[in-house]
């Protein structure tokens, strides 16, 4: 079993929960760690949206390097229990929400409570493709600002755009089969 764990900030070391089987993928801290050096300087006081959000892991790295809050996205219960417990267990709770339910109801709610976001990590079920349509759904509903930075976690297989509407694709990262691609709105 993949053991997670926060790797910098006021969370430092806590051990993260993850779902048992292979029905999640965490991404692992090698990719975790890069990730978050690359986008260091969009963290402090940043509102975070993590979609597709498995354990949390994503957001809740972000959290303890200093973003204001963090919204998580799941749809399965026990991965919104599972989030839950782990932002109770790294204290981060109360910068948080959970929503359970498909990522684009999620943004549609979002958007509707005119909701605006700085940083957007999706980390979508590979080879289904996810990437584009929620770019797509990401451009409609209007909730990240203006240089906002979306990360992408995805493998080579997946049709990955190089823009949609205002979003361009302006690098990507592989790291094995992974690959991390960063967007941003202009």
């Amino acid at each position: 079993m993949l053991i997670l764990r926060v790797i910098s900030g006021s969370a430092k070391g806590h051990k993260l929960k993850t779902k048992e089987g292979n029905s999640t993928r965490p991404t692992t801290d090698r990719v975790k760690e890069s990730l978050f050096n690359i986008i260091a300087g969009y963290l402090e006081d940043a509102t975070v949206l993590d979609i597709y959000s498995g354990t949390g892991s994503l957001g809740i790295e972000a959290l303890s390097r200093g973003a204001k809050e963090a919204v998580f996205v799941d749809q399965s219960r026990e991965c919104a229990g599972i989030i839950k417990d782990n932002l109770v267990h790294t204290k981060l709770l109360e910068k948080s929400q959970i929503l359970n339910c498909d990522v684009r109801s999620a943004i549609l709610k979002l958007s509707d409570a005119g909701r605006k976001f700085d940083l957007i990590f999706m980390d979508p079920p590979y080879r289904k493709n996810f990437v584009e349509e929620t770019l797509n759904y990401l451009v409609n509903s209007d909730i990240i600002i203006d240089n906002g930075l979306i990360v992408a976690e995805h493998e080579e297989m997946d049709k990955v755009p190089e823009q949609v509407g205002e979003i361009k694709r302006f690098r990507s990262q592989k790291y094995g089969k992974t690959i991390l691609s960063f967007y941003n709105k202009e």
